[in-house]
């Protein structure tokens, strides 16, 4: 769990706890309704793709538990969400000091027929969250542990690392990216043991059966649906440093398991969270600014968007001199990118 106050100075502390949230609750004050932290918090769950939302109209008790003054909070806010593409939302009418429909169901509310909070949040569906279309695994490890007392162990050789997209059984026809081999499983390796499957998000050691130079920062996947391999690529960005962020910048990106080199070649808009609209070519990004941002990469990278992949579409942007993480930022389609085998990686 993570407690991100919507305050515009904290945006990259929403920013960081939604990166890898399944739910997210935004707390609106019945006196005050949708302020504008509210369409803030509103805006970031929808940048970063979280699956589901659940907004919480607490202090009911300060307005008399008057239902059309959580219905018209509800209609306010129904109004942003065409816009911002979120689709699994929950309203809901609470009183945090009294506990009304945290627990247990209020006698207060009881036009009120869906359920408390805790109710809620056991039971929400998120077993489907983590993308199983697709196999990915960055290789975190190349495993050789070299035990002559062990004849198993003298030669192993296996590609370890957790699965950020998809399934893979023993005898999958593989590709190793971004060189492009294709091989297929000879066997797979859980914590536990020997295993004939593995999916999202376990962690593994996959046995190749062809011997082929992998190394930390590859990527394995399935020929079925290749992900993208680029140098150049279009990313939404929160900017984390008090030093702005201005084109031309070189940064390190690290991705999966990859470190690159890279340079900022553009900004393009910057994000007004207060009216979800974007100004075009801004001069520079500040501290907790969202933006849009063009960036090529010395090494390519391998990925999906942002939307099909959380795991595989985000990234982090780290000053190479101070090794401090400067910004976050999540990989978006473009269409003059390629999927693997298609590309030129001549920088």
């Amino acid at each position: 769990m993570a407690d991100t106050p919507g305050h515009a100075q904290y945006t990259r502390n929403m920013v960081t706890g939604a990166s890898t949230a399944n739910l997210s609750i935004v707390l609106v004050d019945a006196r005050q309704g949708a302020t504008e932290q509210t369409r803030r918090h509103l805006g970031i769950a929808a940048l970063l793709r979280v699956p589901h939302l659940l907004v919480a109209v607490n202090k009911l008790d300060l307005v008399d538990w008057s239902r059309a003054r959580f219905d018209e909070i509800r209609e306010e806010i129904e109004g942003y969400l065409p816009r911002l593409g979120l689709r699994d939302v929950v309203f809901l009418p609470i009183s945090a000091r009294h506990g009304d429909n945290v627990v247990e169901p209020s006698a207060h509310t009881p036009w009120h027929i869906g359920p408390t909070l805790l109710r809620h949040l056991e039971n929400v569906h998120i077993a489907s969250d983590p993308s199983l279309r697709g196999f990915r695994l960055p290789v975190q490890w190349v495993n050789r542990p070299h035990r002559p007392d062990d004849p198993r162990l003298h030669d192993f050789r296996g590609l370890s690392g957790q699965i950020a997209g998809g399934r893979v059984r023993v005898g999958d026809r593989l590709v190793v990216l971004p060189a492009g081999q294709e091989t297929t499983v000879r066997a797979l390796h859980s914590p536990s043991g020997p295993v004939e499957e593995a999916f999202c998000p376990q962690s593994v050691t996959v046995e190749l059966t062809d011997d082929l130079d992998v190394g930390r920062g590859d990527v394995l996947v399935g020929v079925d649906e290749p992900p993208f391999v680029a140098q150049t690529a279009e990313a939404d960005l929160c900017w984390m440093q008090p030093k702005p962020l201005r084109a031309g910048a070189r940064l390190l990106v690290k991705h999966g398991t990859r470190l690159t080199p890279a340079a900022v070649t553009a900004l393009e808009t910057r994000l007004d969270l207060t009216t979800f609209e974007s100004r075009l070519s801004p001069e520079e990004l500040v501290l907790n600014d969202l933006g849009r941002i063009r960036l090529r990469t010395a090494q390519p990278l391998v990925f999906d968007a942002y939307e099909a992949n959380r795991a595989t579409g985000g990234f982090i942007l780290i000053d190479p001199v101070s090794n401090a993480t400067v910004a976050a930022g999540m990989l978006r389609p473009a269409a003059e990118r390629a999927r693997w085998g298609d590309v030129d990686f001549a920088i």
